[in-house]
């Protein structure tokens, strides 16, 4: 039997390839507010060292990472998993040019970094807490 005569998976859900609708897209809280950018995905459903089967589940994401990946990117390796940030893939409303969440930017540990450069830089500047006349 060839590959054209094997009957095709039946999958549910939606088929997203990560690559080109996840990774380094914008994320959105509930009101539009940027969050983070999707550096690396988390899937369940796939045994490493195991051959894929044709009646064998369908892979699933599990959660979109984002964390301090520029250096890894530049030199190689991975960064640490304790140092990603981990966004539950039931939060996500909408896949689109931008990824909309259900929840908001607060309730999030991956925004973190942008709640404290607006507290602790931004917020120091002169002006820099209201808005220009």
């Amino acid at each position: 039997m060839t590959d054209e005569t094997l009957p095709k998976p039946n999958y549910t859900g939606r088929v997203v390839d990560a690559q080109l609708q996840l990774l380094d897209r914008q994320v959105l809280d509930d009101t539009g507010k940027p969050v983070c950018v999707v550096d690396d995905i988390e899937v369940a459903g796939i045994e490493l060292g195991q051959r894929m089967l044709r009646d064998a589940p369908a892979p699933t994401i599990d959660a979109l990472l984002s964390g301090p990946v520029f250096l890894t990117r530049v030199f190689g390796g991975r960064p640490p998993t304790s140092r990603l940030f981990r966004i539950p893939w039931a939060k996500v409303r909408n896949l689109g040019t931008a990824i909309e969440l259900s929840v908001g930017s607060e309730s999030l540990d991956a925004s973190w970094t942008e709640r404290w450069t607006r507290d602790h830089v931004i917020g120091r500047i002169p002006g820099a807490r209201h808005d220009p006349e």
